[in-house]
């Protein structure tokens, strides 16, 4: 089992190492800001200096500190030669993506975004149908995703977490950036981005809250993104509309159903007993199976560089009031 380094041990972190372990992996060491050691597991070394970090030789990084500071963690990793596991989104601007994605070709470097919705059997079953032309062409999509942004995490003050701050990478466009990569790994390659946004509630935070987000696709389909941290009641949910049908998935209620032109009939899919967390037990199995060269990553650097150039044109759309274009 490799040795594995956790840069930040906060909600996902946390998740990460409990995985890791149930995955049988134990030589993990933890770099944090604060010295004493995680409650969780008191046993495990913790660094606050990176470089001292790195010098034990892992030979995989998991990034999951705030999202703005992945790139400052994960071009240090690179550099030392380990594998990096980065959590969603990659990053919150593009300063420093093109050197991570030379250094990891140059390197041969595992490297896997943190999308766990790939995971998730809904989805997985669309893109099944998507793939087997169940509905025949795609003509559009629309994805919505929202939560009481104070409900998200027990325990912890909202306007001290990530989502809150500019200056941490928060913000409704980032935060819940799985919409945009769901939408492309269904659908294909963005081509223009339209986008409003703003923060229209009483939530005390700096960042935006609520986005609507106008796609274009490359294959002349097109979708919308519904984002906000407001609704009360969470919901997540995805319609898709093709030639000759349409399938919908509720991801709270854990069902995929679809209605086929041909057969005049509605089939579903229900994956009631899946749990939250084995979603994520799925993708960290994966990397370490990445890691052993028995899988290659599904979502690396390139598929994760592109989300984040559809997120940072959303953003410049609300912004300017323009439409923009995604760079190939």
């Amino acid at each position: 089992m490799p040795r594995v380094l956790i840069a930040g041990v906060g909600s996902i972190g946390r998740r990460h190492l409990q995985n890791l372990r149930q995955l049988g992996v134990q030589d993990i060491h933890l770099y944090r800001t604060h010295p004493q050691p995680l409650k969780e597991a008191p046993d495990l070394p913790v660094f606050t200096d990176l470089q001292r970090a790195l010098e034990c030789k892992p030979q995989a990084v998991i990034v999951s500190n705030p999202t703005a500071f992945h790139m400052e963690i994960a071009l240090a990793a690179a550099r030392a030669g380990c594998h990096l596991f980065i959590e969603k989104p990659l990053a919150h601007s593009w300063d420093g993506v093109e050197e991570l994605l030379s250094m990891a070709r140059e390197k041969r470097l595992v490297a896997m975004v943190g999308f766990d919705l790939r995971f998730d059997p809904g989805l997985c079953r669309i893109k099944n149908l998507i793939e087997q032309e169940h509905v025949g062409p795609l003509i559009a999509i629309h994805a919505q995703v929202g939560q009481y942004l104070p409900d998200w995490r027990t325990g912890e003050d909202y306007r001290d977490g990530m989502s809150a701050k500019i200056a941490t990478g928060g913000g409704v466009i980032l935060d819940l950036i799985h919409e945009l990569d769901y939408t492309s790994w269904l659908f294909g390659p963005i081509a223009q981005v339209a986008c409003f946004a703003n923060k229209l509630s009483s939530l005390e935070i700096e960042t935006e809250d609520t986005a609507s987000i106008l796609l274009k696709f490359r294959n002349g389909a097109i979708g919308t993104v519904s984002l906000d941290y407001v609704q009360r009641f969470p919901s997540r949910a995805c319609r898709i509309i093709g030639e000759l049908g349409t399938i919908l998935w509720d991801y709270h209620a854990q069902k995929v159903g679809w209605y086929e032109h041909n057969n005049k009939s509605w089939e579903e899919f229900d994956y009631s007993g899946f749990e939250r967390n084995d979603r994520f037990l799925g993708e960290m199995r994966y990397f370490l199976a990445c890691l052993n060269g028995e899988e290659t990553p599904k979502v690396d650097l390139a598929v994760g560089s592109s989300v984040l150039k559809v997120a940072l044109a959303a953003k410049r759309s609300a912004s300017t009031g323009t439409v923009c274009g995604i760079d190939a």
